[in-house]
């Protein structure tokens, strides 16, 4: 049996792309009673972009359905605090409370169940799981995958403009981020030739344990103070992984200076937890759509609209008929292929 992957299954970060359509398409493109559709069309346009470029056998828009999961907020309350909308205060808000709102424009959050209206009449599988974020159901997927036997199992692309998710990039598995730098024609691709390149670790787990090293302000989390992206580089060097760094710092290997043994020391507390925060689970409760007799891969690429009715009366409702028109001219043009 041959160990090359059979096909290619592509991940979107969904929340990521619609985050950089809404910003990077006018909001001029509106829906005939005039409301913003330009986070809507600007991911329709990059989902039929993805699937001409890339021809995937295999497409998943992976949700944030808890985008500040209470895991993560127990273990550092600071994880994404500053994100709360402002009428909610941060401090006053407790592990689990619904009303955490993140700040997003109106304009934005109006466009959402639209987004997912149209993801479902043209049958591209959408799933999260219920208090894990996108970043969880993406690791989730791709640890599935690669658990699959040799030859039978996909390569794996996730599409994300979070360069957290560099952590499951893995060239023997078959693993890459494509990550956009000028809009979605224009894809770095990130395999292990490139997180040497730019950041001096070999892989995607000594990525993430540089990441906790050096923390990450966006996300609230606050590293270990001194030890920046080249220091925790090199400390990975030296001593491979998280665990072997901290061994050192426990011991007396002379590796390490007084300064980085102390700052390590102090971080303590910080670094017992931080793992759990920044490494994306690998075993959400994801649960893919049932197969059907007309959907035997639930996350195949549709060759065509599953609900072209429902399609129809969105797209005249919010405008979009040539965005709908470029997705479903490239599903008919991959099922050709």
């Amino acid at each position: 049996m041959s160990s090359q992957p059979s096909g290619r299954l592509l991940l979107l970060d969904t929340a990521s792309l619609y985050f950089r359509a809404f910003f990077g398409v006018p909001d001029s493109l509106r829906a005939p009673d005039g409301t913003p559709v330009n986070a809507v069309r600007g991911l329709l346009d990059m989902i039929a972009t993805l699937v001409t470029d890339h021809r995937p056998t295999r497409l998943v828009a992976c949700w944030d359905e808890d985008w500040r999961p209470e895991f993560r907020v127990a273990a550092i309350p600071s994880y994404k605090a500053h994100r709360v909308a402002s009428e909610v205060a941060p401090e006053d808000v407790g592990p689990g409370d619904a009303h955490w709102v993140e700040e997003v424009p109106p304009t934005l959050v109006a466009q959402v169940p639209v987004i997912v209206e149209v993801l479902a009449a043209l049958g591209i599988a959408r799933v999260g799981a219920p208090g894990f974020e996108a970043d969880d159901v993406i690791g989730t997927l791709t640890a599935r995958e690669v658990a699959r036997p040799a030859g039978e199992r996909d390569s794996v692309d996730v599409v994300t403009g979070d360069r957290d998710l560099f952590q499951l990039v893995d060239d023997d598995a078959g693993v890459r981020i494509l990550y956009p730098v000028k809009g979605i024609k224009n894809l770095l691709t990130v395999d292990q030739a490139v997180l040497r390149e730019k950041y001096a670790v070999p892989t995607g787990a000594a990525y993430a344990d540089m990441a906790i090293l050096r923390g990450d302000p966006s996300d609230g989390l606050p590293g270990v103070a001194g030890i920046g992206e080249k220091t925790a580089a090199a400390l990975i060097e030296r001593y491979g992984t998280l665990d072997g760094i901290l061994a050192a710092r426990d011991s007396t290997d002379p590796g390490l200076t007084a300064t980085q043994r102390r700052r390590l020391t102090e971080a303590s507390d910080y670094l017992d937890v931080a793992p759990g925060v920044v490494r994306v689970v690998r075993s959400a409760p994801v649960v893919l759509p049932a197969p059907s007799a007309t959907r035997p891969v639930p996350d195949d690429v549709p060759a065509a609209p599953v609900d072209p009715d429902a399609l129809a009366a969105l797209v005249e409702r919010w405008g979009l008929a040539s965005s709908v028109r470029r997705v479903t001219d490239a599903f008919a043009q991959h099922a050709v292929s």
